[in-house]
């Protein structure tokens, strides 16, 4: 047997022991049997966690030799090498594993559900647990999913296809964590989106670990470029992975004490304790083996490693028990607004309300922190190498970064889940707002000067990746200015006048989703019409024009079809809440599309300034040229007039 076999076999070990461990520690192994109450087996109770630990391993894995194949190694000209192609088909191996083990998942989960014989189970509830249920649908999503990577990772010979198999990949990891304790945690919001986090960081962490562990076990080629890449890459991880799971735990316990009195809080703790462990084993990675690795010394990194790896394993045998384990019970307020909202009702808007009501959205909170901060970056990198970035566009930048801050976190994002025309309000400064100064702020040329380019020519660094992406097919076609157009205005349609919108608002995902859709378009059309980055389709100025002025009426008719429609949009979830104070469902209403009907006029005034000033520093960068050229073509013009009068002289015999 192989070295290589031989770690998978103690990790797998090490991973069931760890689950097994937590299982009895943490009570799930002999749970309290309430009489009368139908109960799921042994075999189910142990079946359901160890399935889970499988699909849990071979996603991880999948994401790791997809990464590694993506990013660690070098490629030649957007081809994958050989060592890279070995690692995407073996990503089909792990997805079919994948595919299999959320497949048990879904059948022990329904079982555990409906806790009656297996084929009682297969028969009767599998359907319907698989399709109406958030947990079943979840399953259902990663075992089609799965399986396409495992179809297409057959066929991927470039460094692209494997990038977007990577994503894939890395968006199957999130379904099932978006379904468990999370959504039903009081600070639902928090913890979802923590999950979230602490899931793609786990991920790409342990994923890579593993098969840089292995590829380092089997001597394989360019080790030491792939430790190092992924050295890079696992302290940012670990951050997340770290920061995610804070934001996790706050959002489920309510006191510190907790984390001793109950079950759930000691495997926090032992998980803590291995988060810790794995922070310094990465360190002294970085700090000794990799030079060790530089010199030609593989043993110290391989032994280190497959510690790393064993560890990882047990810890993430921890982490399925401590899904399935009940937090600490806390004490909430019985009201149907805080079930829903995750706060209670709010109490009648404000000026002052609004400005001092604000509430921490971890989602958002990231977005702005991380468009901030690597802007900064960017700027302070050239500024260090002596280049210069025009102050205009870092404070366009930071002032699309603080809207964006104050629409999502103070008071107005709170009544804009509970208030029709609260909530259309952020929407329109997501919209129309915040992009205008993010484009403003070329985050893509600064990008594109400050990262610096592959250190092996044809290889594909962050730099290469970017002007891949902005050159690709999907973005010609998304940014075409018709298509841009249509998304920004029709989208905005699809959603309120069908029951999307309902659907958004129930769950905190479709908060997410409607969040990035809104910064998203109105990005992608205010590139196209005021975009200082290079872009795939370049309209003239009177083009641009003319876009801005086609596409703003038809804000203002949706204003006006918000106000002539006679039925409340969303019913049913703003009833819920049962707001009592303001005026009826209908008129909060009436008031959006009244704010959608005016709202486009300042947007459209900063828009005008802005093609205004571009237009005229362009037309004065023409005529400088033109001046440029003049001269030029006077000064050869009478050179060749001096060459010729020579010419005639020698004629003459002069």
């Amino acid at each position: 047997m192989s070295r290589a076999a031989r770690l998978g076999l103690v990790a797998g070990a090490a991973a069931l022991a760890g689950l097994a461990l937590a299982m009895v520690l943490g009570g799930a192994a002999f749970p309290r049997i309430i009489p009368g109450l139908p109960t799921a087996d042994a075999f189910v109770r142990w079946a359901l966690p160890v399935s889970r630990l499988v699909m849990d391993v071979a996603g991880a894995l999948t994401v790791g030799l997809l990464m590694a194949a993506a990013a660690f190694f070098p490629s030649d000209k957007g081809m994958l090498g050989a060592t890279a192609q070995g690692y995407v088909k073996a990503a089909s191996w792990s997805a079919v594993v994948w595919a299999a083990g959320a497949a048990a998942t879904l059948l022990f989960g329904a079982a555990d559900t409906f806790p009656d014989p297996l084929p009682v189970v297969v028969q009767d509830y599998l359907t319907s647990y698989a399709s109406q249920t958030p947990q079943g649908i979840g399953l259902t999503l990663v075992v089609l999913f799965a399986l396409a990577i495992a179809l297409f990772s057959r066929g991927a010979i470039t460094v692209g296809a494997a990038g977007g198999l990577l994503v894939l990949a890395i968006a199957t990891m999130l379904p099932p964590s978006l379904t468990g304790h999370a959504a039903s945690s009081p600070n639902h919001d928090m913890a979802i989106s923590g999950l979230a986090a602490h899931v793609v960081g786990i991920a790409l962490w342990v994923g890579g670990l593993a098969v840089l562990s292995f590829h380092a076990l089997r001597k394989g080629p360019q080790l030491e470029i792939a430790a190092d890449r992924f050295s890079r890459m696992a302290l940012w991880a670990y951050i997340l992975v770290g920061l995610s799971g804070l934001f996790s735990v706050l959002a489920r316990l309510a006191a510190v004490d907790d984390l001793w009195t109950s079950s759930y809080g000691m495997l926090i703790v032992a998980k803590i304790a291995a988060f810790v462990l794995l922070g310094y084993a990465g360190w002294w990675h970085r700090r000794s083996t990799l030079a060790q690795l530089g010199k030609g010394s593989q043993q110290a990194f391989v032994r280190l490693a497959v510690g790393e790896v064993v560890l990882m394993a047990a810890t993430m045998g921890l982490a399925v028990v401590l899904s399935r384990t009940p937090p600490p019970v806390v004490d909430l307020p019985a009201d149907r607004a805080f079930e829903l909202l995750g706060f209670l009702m709010p109490p009648e808007i404000s000026a002052a309300n609004l400005a001092s009501l604000w509430r921490f959205d971890l989602f958002t909170a990231s977005i702005a922190a991380l468009l901030g901060g690597l802007y900064a970056a960017g700027v302070v990198r050239l500024v260090r190498r002596g280049d210069a970035w025009p102050w205009g566009r870092t404070i366009s930048w930071f002032v699309g970064v603080a809207i964006l801050v104050v629409a999502t976190q103070s008071g107005l994002a709170r009544y804009a889940m509970v208030m029709f025309s609260a909530h259309m309000v952020e929407h329109m400064t997501l919209t129309m707002v915040v992009p205008i100064f993010l484009v403003l702020g070329a985050p893509m040329t600064l990008a594109l000067r400050a990262l610096k380019p592959a250190a092996k020519r044809g290889d594909r660094g962050p730099r290469e990746w970017l002007t891949v992406i902005l050159n690709s097919g999907f973005v010609k076609v998304i940014s075409h200015p018709a298509i841009a157009t249509a998304i920004f205005v029709a989208s905005t349609y699809a959603l309120y006048f069908t029951p999307l919108f309902q659907s958004a608002m129930e769950e905190h995902l479709g908060h997410i989703v409607m969040t990035v859709h809104f910064l998203a378009s109105g990005c992608l059309f205010f590139w196209v019409i005021i975009g200082v980055d290079p872009a795939p389709h370049r309209l003239p100025y009177v083009g641009r024009l003319l876009t801005l002025f086609v596409t703003m009426p038809f804000h203002a008719f949706f204003g006006i079809a918000l106000m002539m429609f006679g039925s409340v949009i969303a019913q049913d979830w703003y009833e819920q809440l049962g707001r009592t104070w303001g005026g009826t469902l209908l008129e909060d209403q009436n008031n959006g599309g009244a704010i959608a009907w005016g709202f486009g006029e300042i947007p459209t005034l900063i828009v005008l300034i802005a093609l205004a000033y571009q237009w005229y520093h362009d037309e004065e960068r023409k005529a400088r040229r033109s001046d440029r050229r003049a001269e030029k073509g006077d000064v050869e013009l009478a050179a060749y007039n001096a060459y010729l009068a020579r010419l005639n002289k020698a004629d003459k015999g002069e």
